[in-house]
């Protein structure tokens, strides 16, 4: 697959988001059946698939606030951030001043996908005391990181945390989490320069570790923000049971991945695609051919169970956390083509289900659904 194919696949449609309570219990009543698993249910199975919410335009992101009842979820294209509940009820609570989504061309340097990506609520918000959000976005000519003021009804201020990241037509990564050390990870792209990903002065192609005002965070392997390197385009976020980053990839046109990060490692991009034998370099845990249930998007884990959504692949695929905690089982996928293409995925605090959120599927067609897993 050449890298002009590769770059269709990823192409979108613009719509503007229609919300309403209505909607949501529309959708529901006409969810499609999902597709059977294809290979027998194991632990980490889902058992089952409703909507929750329907009438989204493009969610890119789906986090808890530490209540555990209610998400925030990034809209990436109008920059709106929305407060959804656990009762299927939503909520607009703002937008993200300053995002730039994809235009024709910015000068001579050309300007594509990028919008409103990661959230990350502070873990000790409260809407008092404690009012930290956090959002990644592209702007103008950056990506930044940016910290707002949410009271659990809206949102206001805007202080960028980290800036001057460079923005790419593509390759923006996007996720940000807390930690459980309580410091905040980025993913970030290679903004389509493949050189800045073996670049240690770089913040492209990487994963950042940071404080919540945007400085290197204690302990970090090089004494700057970088946590690892040798990334292409960095996507899910997500630790398991031991306290171990897994972090899904989308590679160029052979291999996407499922890497378990670790502190200074090179993950290979731009040397390597998958897994090689270049020394020095981080393989992977997992591959996939993009034309084979690949483009991986968004992660979660439960049970010991890794859960990645896929654009190009339509699906969500289930891997088992081995007994060493340093390897995936078996890969099994279910609803493939059910619902579209898929990215937002989220572990619902205490209770064994996720909240994932289809994308592109046209102005106001996406939407949130709830999924039931197996123990």
């Amino acid at each position: 697959m050449s890298r002009s194919e590769r770059s269709a696949l990823h192409r979108i449609r613009p719509g503007t988001a229609v919300i309403t309570a209505a909607t949501a219990l529309l959708g529901a009543c006409f969810l499609q059946p999902a597709a059977a698993a294809e290979e027998p249910r194991a632990a980490g199975a889902p058992t089952g698939v409703s909507v929750l919410s329907a009438g989204w335009t493009r969610p890119w992101a789906i986090t808890f606030l530490p209540d555990g009842k209610r998400a925030l979820v990034t809209e990436r294209q109008s920059s709106t951030v929305w407060l959804q509940g656990s009762d299927g009820a939503k909520k607009k609570v703002g937008t993200v001043p300053n995002t730039v989504y994809p235009s024709p061309s910015l000068g001579t340097t050309p300007v594509g996908s990028g919008g409103l990506l990661g959230v990350a609520p502070s873990p000790t918000w409260n809407g008092t005391t404690d009012q930290d959000v956090f959002f990644v976005h592209t702007a103008a000519t950056e990506i930044r990181v940016v910290k707002m003021r949410f009271d659990g009804t809206s949102l206001s201020g805007y202080t960028v945390v980290l800036g001057g990241i460079t923005r790419g037509g593509d390759h923006n990564g996007g996720k940000i989490a807390f930690g459980p050390d309580g410091y905040l990870y980025v993913s970030v792209g290679d903004a389509l320069q493949r050189k800045l990903a073996q670049d240690k002065n770089s913040l492209n192609g990487k994963i950042l570790r940071i404080t919540k005002s945007g400085a290197a965070a204690p302990g970090n392997p090089f004494g700057t923000r970088v946590y690892s390197f040798g990334h292409r385009n960095p996507q899910g976020l997500a630790w398991d049971s031991r306290g171990r980053l897994w972090e899904t990839e989308i590679g160029e046109s052979t291999w996407d991945e499922l890497n378990l990060i670790n502190p200074g490692k090179n993950y290979g991009w731009p040397t390597c695609e998958g897994s090689c034998a270049q020394a020095g370099m981080t393989n992977p845990k997992k591959v996939w051919n993009p034309a084979q249930g690949g483009v991986p998007a968004q992660l979660a884990i439960a049970g010991d169970v890794v859960y990645v959504t896929t654009l190009l692949g339509q699906r969500l695929w289930a891997m088992p956390i081995d007994s060493t905690g340093k390897d995936v089982g078996t890969a099994t996928s279910y609803y493939t083509n059910s619902y579209g293409r898929l990215r937002a995925l989220a572990k619902v605090p205490g209770a064994d289900a996720l909240w994932l959120g289809t994308t592109d599927g046209g102005a106001g067609k996406d939407r949130i659904l709830k999924v039931t897993v197996k123990k």
